[in-house]
């Protein structure tokens, strides 16, 4: 009999503990790594991984997949760029607990803050559910390509709990903490690994208002987090706006102080002050100084939007003669066609308005390309290229979209590039409590592409940046040990003995995005941005082969993760 089932030979090992890289094997056996180094015995299968990458399988923690887990086994795009452990039900949003009254309530919100379209969320989701208990298991009963893990979602939560008072942003009673604390406390029992909120102005429902939990005073924030604290388990995790940021940190410290619990918050660069994350960084420094662990999930490139005929924004939409022509001529070939007769491109740039004219002759947009640049020059920028050429930006910027087949995106970074490159990214991705984090994975589907962000990660960082790259064993530890330890994962992100074969084989050489596209594949052809990648060579879940050179096997070895 063989001694391994599986051995990936004498590849370049990054272990994910950021130690340094070694040439070696890997022995697998039951799911499990069982040997790391020489392996010179049998196995039923040899990957030969001479002059590859081989790395511990990416752990995202910020998806929103909480919809699609319930319907699709497949959870791309994140599986297509070596992620085998998901967490989702980030920033609030999710679909559990949940009364029949509220499903529409909770479709509105998922809608409207993470751009997920209701009419796919209607027809997919079975809300065979009411307690989050009741969700995992619906989640547990579906196998998946990845592992997943689910999160209290406290707008959910919110309406669960206080109803309509709860929508309105009313403050919570006494009784109304006490039981969300309790119900949050028995859903992490039951297998949630952890409780998410959200306090941004940018989170509205579908029909415009705010999200429910916009306004939850720090009473109920603490209350829920120390109730939580009694069951000695979960993570807490919160997005803001730090309108008042030394009021919010001293909330957030009072979070973790009152329940013990580890805390994340979102952090990235802010356009209009470009530097005051650092004041963040500053008190989770003293945070974690204190004792108490808290940490920032940063995002590994620009968040930026995807603006094109197919996407959800597109600025030629106030034009109605644009409007007439997509009305007629539903398919995109003979839309761009028609877009292309001078009278009509004269008459739609006629009927768009000064101030739309005006944004977009100062918002920073890029052609994205064959060739995905996710730190362009500024240079190359549309409003840079038409004063170069002395034309209204406006005027290349519909060109642009119309150009080729129509599918063309055009990128518009609004986060992370205040000063035109990343070098602050590069500060965060080195700060010992920073982790990458922010991809939205199954989130913003007609507007932003992000799960492809551990690709840009390896890719960006670790081979491409003109402006000075940074080690991978750096890289590789940000994306699997730390993000698992963050969650709370002690099984997975390391490749070493008695840890889960979750594993990426890497043609480093190789490795690249493609250029995003738009899917129509949702439920109830719902469309969603989707982006592929290059350079996985073999991808393992529980030493069961999912992707073999980014292609499906069929394998479905991925379970839910129960805290």
């Amino acid at each position: 009999m063989a001694d391994f089932d599986v051995v990936i030979r004498a590849g370049t090992i990054a272990d994910g503990t950021g130690g340094s890289l070694r040439t070696g094997d890997i022995g697998i056996r039951d799911g499990l790594v069982v040997a790391v180094g020489d392996v010179d015995t049998s196995a039923h299968r040899t990957i030969d991984a001479d002059g590859l990458l081989v790395a511990p399988g990416w752990v995202d923690i910020h998806t929103h997949y909480d919809g699609q887990a319930t319907w699709d086994t497949q959870l791309t795009p994140s599986s297509w760029h070596g992620v085998t452990t998901v967490v989702m039900g980030n920033c609030g949003v999710g679909f559990a607990p949940v009364r029949k009254r509220d499903h529409n309530a909770l479709v509105e919100l998922m809608e409207g803050v993470e751009d997920i379209p209701g009419t796919a969320l209607h027809e997919g989701l079975s809300w065979e559910w009411e307690s989050f208990a009741q969700y995992l298991d619906e989640i547990e009963a579906r196998p998946h390509d990845v592992d997943l893990a689910a999160q209290v979602p406290h707008g959910a939560l919110r309406l669960y709990v206080m109803g309509d008072r709860g929508a309105a942003g009313a403050a919570a009673t006494e009784d109304d903490i006490m039981l969300m604390g309790r119900i949050a406390r028995e859903a992490i029992a039951a297998g949630a690994v952890g409780f998410t909120t959200s306090r941004t102005k940018n989170h509205k429902t579908s029909t415009g208002a705010y999200t429910p939990t916009l306004r939850a005073e720090a009473a109920e924030l603490i209350g829920i987090a120390s109730e939580i604290g009694r069951g000695n388990k979960g993570v807490l995790q919160v997005v803001s706006d730090f309108e008042s940021p030394i009021d919010e940190m001293a909330m957030l410290r009072s979070m973790m102080s009152e329940s013990g619990r580890p805390l994340s918050v979102s952090l990235a660069q802010n356009h209009r002050a470009a530097d005051a994350w650092r004041r963040i960084v500053t008190v989770i420094e003293q945070c974690n100084s204190d004792g108490l662990e808290m940490r920032a999930q940063v995002a590994v490139r620009p968040i930026g939007i995807l603006i094109g005929l197919q996407a959800t924004i597109n600025p030629l939409s106030e034009s109605a003669t644009y409007r007439a022509v997509a009305a007629e001529h539903v398919e995109l070939s003979k839309r761009v066609e028609q877009l292309r007769e001078p009278s009509v491109r004269a008459k739609v740039l006629s009927e768009v308005s000064p101030k739309t004219r005006t944004h977009w002759g100062r918002q920073a947009s890029f052609v994205l390309g064959e060739r995905p640049n996710y730190e362009p020059d500024p240079t190359t920028s549309i409003p840079a290229i038409a004063a170069r050429n002395n034309v209204e930006p406006m005027e290349l910027l519909y060109d642009e979209i119309a150009r080729g087949d129509g599918t063309a995106l055009i990128y518009v970074p609004i986060i992370n590039f205040a000063h035109g490159n990343l070098d602050h990214v590069e500060e965060m991705l080195q700060h010992p409590w920073c982790i990458p984090g922010l991809s939205d994975g199954g989130a913003h589907v007609g507007t932003i592409c992000d799960a492809s962000f551990p690709t840009t990660l390896l890719q960006h960082w670790g081979r491409d940046r003109p402006l000075g790259t940074l080690p991978i064993e750096l890289l590789v530890a940000q994306q699997t040990c730390n993000t698992a330890r963050a969650m709370g994962f002690t099984d997975r992100g390391a490749l070493l003995p008695g840890m889960r074969a979750d594993i990426n084989v890497i043609d480093m050489e190789a490795l690249s995005v493609e250029p995003p596209t738009m899917a129509f594949d949702l439920p109830a052809g719902g469309k969603r941005l989707l982006q592929r990648a290059r350079g996985y060579r073999h991808t393992l879940v529980r030493g069961v082969e999912t992707y073999a050179e980014g292609e499906f096997t069929g394998a479905l070895p991925g379970r839910l993760v129960r805290g």
